[in-house]
């Protein structure tokens, strides 16, 4: 089969470009924005990009396509959709078509939630592997213990990062409906993608959605202490259902519960402590999660924390970047402000309190942008000593938000100013966290440059 992409260059698209080719299917695709490290990767698994959606593909790189698996990032109005449309050529959703070519007769373990899902199901493929079970998976980051973020195996077992987002332009369930997993995550569940969700209501109905595809043998690990995951479960649930939360915080009958020390109890009885080179709290929850669900696939407990002991982390969560001048520059995709809050956060109680931290922030998603969450985003650094946020591109004014923290905070337009700044700002033994969903002009590199020629 030959399947031509469009919106390749995405991380889930990608990553199922890579299943695809590894399945022995002929792989072509497109993208707005062809540029490395995405198309250097695809290219080495020899597939032919294109820049660019012009319908000339279709008597081109795409004219024998046997299907089109269209991205949600690409919208009616654009020439290649339009040209396939107009052609009634056959076209399928990214997830639509995993479902059909992949996942059948798999054990799908998938991870959904606001935040965490990128590391739960970090932390899962890797106890997976670690009992030798040989995991496929698709992961929207890119696992370190592994280096690239899916692969196809011949195991029955497959771990997907289960995305609330919508499929495509023509079909508006969240993408996660299609996997239809036997094991199931539920990580915490906040309102988020303001531009597709009227509140979290909406977000609670397609969550119902998504546990009405688990069978009745298949399990769900939920958080315990979070009370809208309650709702979504009190709407009805047809699946054994396992709870996790903290020792310390009354989570509605968690069997499964971590203390602040990493003490591992089910049903009370103590399983073990957990090793973990990730800090915060919420990474032992997620850790916690993915011990649950690595036991309903058959593994033990005390593998799971051996190999959470080895894990290694996930690019751009908490990586860092490098160390110059005696600055330590970290990478982090948070852009939540609860997972903004939580980072910091977690990094400070790592460090004690004589430790100066800078939180730099990049405003990137659409539902930052449309400001939706703006009234929490000066609480949500209060973990940092300093903070700088990047105010272009914004429908509201970065400087009114964070005009609550005083000279702790400082607005900047463009990444040279906030690079300059933040050279004269840092100084030995500071931690600079830089929070983005996107590249954010490669300040991370630029930042760790500047320091080292001072």
């Amino acid at each position: 089969m030959h399947v031509h992409i469009l919106g390749i260059c995405g991380t889930f698209m990608g990553g199922l470009a890579a299943i695809a080719r590894a399945a022995g299917h002929a792989v072509s695709g497109c993208d707005a924005n062809v540029y490395p490290p995405m198309s250097t990767q695809l290219a080495a698994l020899g597939i032919e990009l294109t820049d660019g959606y012009d319908a000339a593909q279709l008597h081109g790189v795409a004219r024998d396509a046997d299907v089109f698996v269209i991205g949600n990032v690409v919208s009616r109005g654009n020439p290649l959709v339009e040209a396939i449309l107009d052609g009634g050529l056959p076209y399928v959703s990214g997830p639509e078509w995993l479902r059909e070519h992949i996942l059948p007769g798999r054990w799908t373990l998938a991870v959904a939630g606001t935040h965490g899902k990128t590391t739960t199901a970090s932390m899962l493929a890797s106890i997976l592997e670690h009992a030798n079970l040989d995991p496929g998976f698709l992961i929207g980051g890119v696992p370190l213990d592994f280096g690239v973020s899916a692969r196809l195996t011949e195991s029955a077992f497959f771990v997907i990062e289960a995305d609330e987002y919508d499929t495509a332009f023509f079909d508006k369930r969240s993408k996660f409906v299609h996997y239809r997993p036997r094991t199931l995550v539920l990580n915490n569940l906040e309102y988020d993608h303001a531009d597709i969700f009227a509140d979290l209501a909406a977000i609670e109905t397609q969550f119902h959605h998504l546990l009405r595809t688990v069978p009745r043998m298949g399990r769900i690990v939920t958080n315990g202490a979070d009370e809208a995951l309650a709702r979504v479960i009190a709407r009805g649930v047809w699946s054994e259902v396992e709870r996790f939360g903290a020792a310390d915080v009354p989570a509605n009958g968690a069997g499964w519960t971590i203390s602040v020390d990493g003490d591992v109890l089910l049903g009370g009885a103590a399983q073990g402590r957990l090793e973990l080179a990730m800090s915060g709290r919420h990474n032992q929850l997620n850790a916690l999660a993915a011990i649950a669900a690595a036991r309903h696939a058959g593994v033990p407990v005390a593998h799971s924390l051996q190999a959470l002991a080895r894990f290694g982390g996930i690019r751009r969560r908490m990586e860092v970047r490098g160390v110059a001048r005696g600055v330590t520059v970290y990478d982090d995709f948070a852009h939540h402000p609860t997972a903004i809050a939580t980072t910091l956060e977690g990094l400070r109680r790592k460090l004690g309190a004589g430790v100066r931290i800078i939180a730099v922030l990049e405003p990137r998603s659409n539902t930052m942008k449309l400001g939706t969450m703006k009234a929490l985003l000066a609480q949500s650094v209060a973990a940092a000593d300093r903070v700088f946020v990047h105010a272009g591109n914004l429908g509201w004014d970065a400087a009114a938000v964070f005009a609550p923290l005083g000279p702790k905070a400082t607005a900047v337009d463009n990444v040279d100013a906030l690079v300059d700044a933040l050279a004269r700002e840092a100084h030995s033994g500071d931690h600079v966290v830089v929070m983005s969903n996107g590249s954010f002009g490669g300040i991370h590199g630029r930042l760790l440059q500047r320091l080292a020629a001072a």
